[in-house]
């Protein structure tokens, strides 16, 4: 992830990175539903305190927990979606990226979005 920060110039000092769970599941597994539920609110409390302007959710545990079962991320990923005036940028899990090379393109683009939409606030 570092790396990826590192190639597209964003320092990690600029980010806040936040999990869906606060502790890992046993044998690193998906969290639960009652498990992401449980820590839910500490993840809004996180978020009403950074006060962000983008989320970018990577995964489909990200994006399912934050926005809706309704949501897949292969469909979602690289496409804006606003709520409650935060904007939403769905892409890969790092862990699917090396699973699956191929998707470290749309990951790159995906991030690139969020880089231009970040710069149009500056």
């Amino acid at each position: 992830m570092n790396e990826a920060f590192k190639g597209l110039g964003i320092e990690r000092d600029d980010v806040y990175i936040a999990n869906i769970v606060k502790c890992r599941p046993p044998g690193n597994r998906n969290p639960e539903k009652d498990e992401a539920i449980a820590c839910m609110d500490y993840l809004r409390n996180q978020v009403m305190l950074v006060k962000p302007e983008i989320i970018v959710l990577m995964g489909s545990v990200a994006l399912k927990n934050v926005l809706g079962e309704e949501y897949g991320i292969t469909k979602a990923r690289g496409n804006w979606i606003i709520k409650k005036d935060i904007k939403y940028m769905p892409t890969f899990h790092p862990a699917a990226l090396l699973r699956d090379e191929a998707k470290k393109i749309d990951f790159w683009q995906d991030l690139q979005l969020v880089i231009k939409e970040l710069e149009k606030t500056s």
